[in-house]
């Protein structure tokens, strides 16, 4: 046997170290600091105080981050009366910085559905088939709100 071959044994204590380091890596790194204004929003949209939520969204100002964006897209969307020019301009800026944002790809097709755009719709519902590989909430619930859209026609 050639000395530069590993062994079976070899390769595999090898794969155990590595997969040992990659693990212990992610372990260590320094999680990702809790967002009070992300925090904030939830609760108020959980609470159909959308107003509030764009407040506290606006007053955070964190323009590069999606997570942001499809909060205020999505509180734009749902106030009363709803923005939708709004709503889908941060819709659009979320899946810009992540265009595989679930929430964003949902929302806005969810969206679109209220500006009577079914080809749009069914668009982001694609997306999200590609993104949830084995199906996701999104993707379940965009889905459903397209056959509610398509049996009201």
């Amino acid at each position: 046997m050639d000395a530069k071959m590993l062994t079976i044994k070899q390769f595999l204590a090898l794969a155990l170290a590595a997969g040992v380091l990659v693990s212990h890596a992610a372990d260590t790194s320094p999680a990702e600091p809790t967002t009070s204004w992300l925090t904030q929003a939830q609760k108020e949209i959980k609470a159909n105080d959308y107003s509030g939520a764009i407040k506290t969204l606006e007053g955070a100002n964190q323009t590069n981050s999606a997570d942001w964006n499809n909060l205020l897209g999505y509180a734009q969307r749902k106030k009363t009366p709803p923005d939708l020019a709004a709503a889908e301009r941060y819709y659009q800026s979320a899946l810009k910085l992540d265009p595989k944002h679930k929430g964003a790809l949902e929302y806005f097709g969810e969206l679109l559905l209220m500006k009577n755009d079914l080809a749009g719709a069914e668009q982001m519902l694609a997306r999200l088939d590609k993104v949830c590989v084995f199906s996701c909430e999104e993707f379940r619930d965009l889905k459903e709100a397209i056959t509610r859209f398509k049996s009201k026609k």
